[in-house]
């Protein structure tokens, strides 16, 4: 049975995560082609394109953002309705085609989901990419609940491929992860691919070229104004002399203090769920039948500086309200601090909620590698060998999880595919020793060009390819790296070895990590040596040998003798798997994936058959 997302018909409803939705809304759009690369957290999106693929569109996983935005223009300039999907920091690495492609326009259709991540709840930093729609020129929806996040899809999709301008769909943490109700509307045969129309003098943008097409970018942008202006998703609720200018997720929120606190009829409300171009008369009109007005916006007080400087240019006595103690430009909101902004305004009581607190005394979990993790292995050896004498650069994956103690495995890390060039470049600058670590996704999504500039420019850097062969943090998607068997027809493996050595490295070593004596002997060679080396650690994420290839071991460690020796292995090599008791170290047979690296520190260890 064809899963609802592709079979369900007008009228049902289905409970759909906010990603789901977005997926049922391209289809309802007839969407053509889809790309992305994935990242919490609209991880879900491609997720759900790639195990829902009908036939009905092109779905893949590119190697990096930057790939993905252009395999997706190129297929919306051949005239297919398509749809690129990525994180917010993404959006920095595809910024160069996207701040060009709004110049040319493309004929059939291109929407980019930029999944931001307010709260960094798995981010390395909380950028607003509403500044990105305004820089580049790009229309933004902002979803607020799974049904708009649905139905906003679909309107920027055909707004997409009836202005031929690309368009932002903007969403958030809370509204990617939500779940709520989703009525469907109809699902088309997909969307006709409109004829290319060779026209150099508009799509290759030579600055005579983009001189004239900004222009015309400038033009469409005014024009899609009026659609903003009389959009459905723009509407004002209420009477009340105190207004409210709202956007994004906040919008909820703020829906359910008003309902909660009985204050619905004291204020009047602008919600914005198409944010750019701003409706310039809507919010005009808004502001003046208001005695003031408070702006509710995650992160960025964009919003409020425009209503300002509207309310400077019409000349307005309208106080304008936004960040303030509780509405801060830090972090997620939550219907807790707009209530507690709000009260102030409407000189209600400002007392806070009573908030469950929880149990006392629950431990508390720091970030960790999963037990049997290869990369743990790997750590326990660089440390072992180089300890606080190298500096490890690090970079976006499981392996930044082995910052805390002991393996203390990241002095420094940047973004995505930054661990050579930082790494290279710490090297020159103090002279230290430098391990940059990088895993296979990350290598193949923008390690390769460090690696190639290591070469070039004769740097001093050991970096240290973590093969666990897949996208392991954002829930095992395919990359090039992934083994042939795995990857099926659709798409080729490439190997490692062979590309490090194609860009220059002469100094190439591959191990497997659980294998320590070999692991160590071989990281000894390259400590001697100078220069770019590198050394490939391959073995399988354990979690997806587990659920992918059906890998599963027999046998389980467990504490044969206790004491020091022991002890120092629990201090030292700090498996998740093991735990202290009242008779001493002991190893959890639930939680040991049988690596036996632990049996190789210390023979106090030992392996047995698992239980049944």
């Amino acid at each position: 049975m064809a899963h609802p997302i592709l079979a369900g018909a007008p009228g049902e409803k289905h409970l759909l995560l906010g990603n789901e939705a977005i997926v049922r809304g391209a289809l309802e759009a007839g969407i053509n082609v889809v790309t992305c690369y994935p990242g919490t957290p609209s991880s879900e999106v491609p997720d759900t394109f790639h195990r829902l693929k009908d036939g009905s569109y092109y779905f893949e996983y590119s190697v990096n953002e930057k790939v993905a935005m252009e395999v997706a223009a190129g297929a919306a300039l051949g005239g297919a309705l398509t749809l690129v999907t990525m994180k917010h920091v993404g959006v920095n690495v595809a910024a160069d085609p996207l701040l060009t492609m709004t110049y040319t326009g493309l004929p059939g259709g291109l929407v980019l989901l930029s999944a931001d991540d307010p709260g960094c709840h798995s981010s390395q930093n909380e950028q607003d990419n509403r500044y990105y729609a305004r820089l580049a020129g790009m229309p933004c929806f902002e979803p607020a609940s799974a049904q708009e996040a649905k139905d906003m899809t679909r309107e920027a999709l055909l707004l997409a491929r009836k202005t031929e301008q690309p368009v932002m769909l903007r969403t958030t943490t809370r509204v990617n992860h939500l779940r709520g109700p989703v009525a469907f509307d109809v699902r088309p045969e997909p969307a006709k691919i409109v004829d290319f129309n060779r026209d150099p003098r508009r799509f290759v943008p030579v600055p005579a070229v983009a001189r004239v097409r900004h222009g015309e970018l400038l033009k469409s942008l005014e024009a899609i104004r009026e659609v903003a202006e009389n959009s459905q998703w723009n509407v004002v609720r209420g009477e009340g002399k105190v207004g409210i200018i709202a956007s994004g997720i906040a919008r909820s929120y703020l829906s359910d203090v008003l309902a909660e606190q009985g204050w619905a009829d004291k204020v009047s409300v602008l919600e914005l769920g198409m944010s750019w171009p701003l409706p310039v008369k809507l919010i005009g009109d808004f502001l003046k039948s208001v005695e003031k007005v408070i702006v509710i916006e995650e992160l960025e007080p964009i919003l409020e500086k425009e209503v300002r400087a509207m309310v400077q240019e019409m000349g307005l006595n309208v106080p304008v309200f936004g960040k303030c103690e509780y509405l801060t430009v830090q972090g997620e909101y939550t219907t807790t601090s707009i209530q507690m902004a709000l009260a102030g305004h409407l000189g209600a009581n400002a007392a806070s909620p009573v908030c469950f607190e929880g149990e006392e005394g629950l431990p508390v979990r720091p970030p960790n590698l999963c037990a049997g993790c290869s990369h743990r292995a790997v750590y326990y050896t660089v440390r072992q060998l180089f300890g606080d004498d190298a500096y490890y650069s690090s970079d976006i994956g499981c392996y930044t999880l082995g910052i805390l103690p002991p393996l203390k495995m990241a002095d420094f890390l940047f973004c995505m595919g930054s661990s050579v060039s930082s790494g290279c470049g710490f090297s020159r600058s103090s002279g230290k020793d430098v391990l940059a670590f990088i895993g296979d996704s990350t290598f193949f999504h923008s390690g390769i060009t460090g690696l190639v500039n290591a070469v070039f420019n004769k740097h001093d850097v050991l970096l240290v390819v973590l093969d666990n062969g897949t996208t392991a943090m954002t829930g095992h998607q395919l990359n090039p790296g992934v083994d042939a068997n795995v990857l099926g027809d659709a798409c080729v493996h490439l190997d490692i070895e062979s590309i490090v050595r194609g860009c220059g490295v002469s100094e190439v070593a591959k191990v497997k990590p659980f294998n320590l004596k070999a692991t160590l002997k071989t990281f000894e060679e390259m400590k001697a040596k100078s220069g770019v080396r590198v050394i490939i650690a391959e073995e399988p994420c354990i979690l997806y040998a587990r659920r992918a290839l059906k890998l599963n071991r027999p046998q389980t460690a467990y504490v044969a003798e206790q004491g020091p020796e022991t002890d120092r292995v629990l201090n030292e090599f700090a498996c998740p798997a093991f735990y202290r008791d009242e008779a001493g170290v002991q190893v959890d047979e639930s939680l040991c994936s049988g690596c036996m690296v632990c049996m190789q520190i210390s023979k106090n260890f030992k392996a047995r058959k698992r239980s049944a």
